[in-house]
């Protein structure tokens, strides 16, 4: 096995797989292909891969069915892989736990540096649940001097073992939710741009000067919405996550230091 480990390509075009097995293997991947759906799946679970590329428009199962299969029984990373940029596509291939979602043509390099920068970056494992963590009775968004506990209104969240807890209750999270919910804590009420979270959830290849895309910053509107939704949050009374209309979104106030006296 490589030192990167295992990659599958899940593609029916073959210039297409060709392209991108050979990008994988010049990164360093050991690569194994699929040309439908159901045979990628099995080439998945056989080789226990650590990234996946898929195509959406596979000719047995798509790629959708493909993912939701393979997350049964493996958390490897997956890019989805697509020549439709219809919104629908990339919510659906975000809630069904796609890590990326990048639309053909595309840069064979963007490709290569995305599949990086994900792999830098630790992987939240949701099949093994940390117990539940204990929440201070204090509510601030500050660090303890390890710098690895969050704290805001019954959320804590452990940046060290990026597990996170809710009055007491362990969250799954994914990676891309774990990432902006701490990024957003650690802003301390500081409002951050969709572009500066988007930066956050793609990783090191997206520097200050690289290109946000429409698809990007509805991608993190979608994990944001999938984080109020695992929060059980009030849209009428945020206790974690704001929006700032026109320009991204903060953390909410301390309920204990609201005027209004909200509990």
């Amino acid at each position: 096995m490589s030192d990167l480990g295992v990659a599958v390509v899940i593609e029916d075009d073959d210039d297409m797989r060709n392209l991108l097995q050979a990008v994988l293997i010049q990164a360093g991947f050991e690569v194994h292909t699929a040309s439908g759906g159901r045979e990628g799946v099995e080439v998945v679970r056989n080789t226990q891969a650590n990234v996946v590329t898929l195509d959406v428009g596979l000719p047995d199962i798509d790629g959708f069915e493909v993912l939701r299969r393979i997350r049964q029984f493996s958390n490897a990373y997956v890019m989805m892989l697509t020549g439709r940029t219809e919104e629908p596509d990339l919510l659906t291939a975000l809630h069904a736990g796609a890590d990326d979602y990048v639309t053909k043509p595309f840069r064979p390099r963007e490709v290569r540096a995305r599949i990086g920068a994900m792999m830098r970056r630790p992987r939240h494992q949701p099949t093994r649940p940390e117990p539940p963590v204990e929440v201070p009775a204090r509510s601030h968004a500050t660090e303890k001097p390890d710098e690895a506990l969050l704290q805001h209104n019954g959320l804590l969240l452990n940046s060290r073992s990026r597990t996170a807890a809710l009055a007491g209750e362990a969250l799954e999270l994914t990676r891309s939710e774990f990432d902006l919910l701490q990024d957003l804590l650690r802003a301390a009420g500081a409002v951050r741009s969709r572009t500066e979270l988007v930066r956050v959830v793609r990783g090191d290849f997206y520097s200050t000067d690289t290109y946000i895309s429409d698809s990007d910053q509805r991608a993190v509107e979608v994990h944001i919405g999938n984080l109020r939704r695992k929060l059980r949050e009030d849209p009428e009374s945020p206790r974690w996550l704001q929006t700032v209309r026109g320009v991204g979104y903060r953390l909410a106030p301390d309920r204990a230091e609201r005027a209004d006296g909200l509990s």
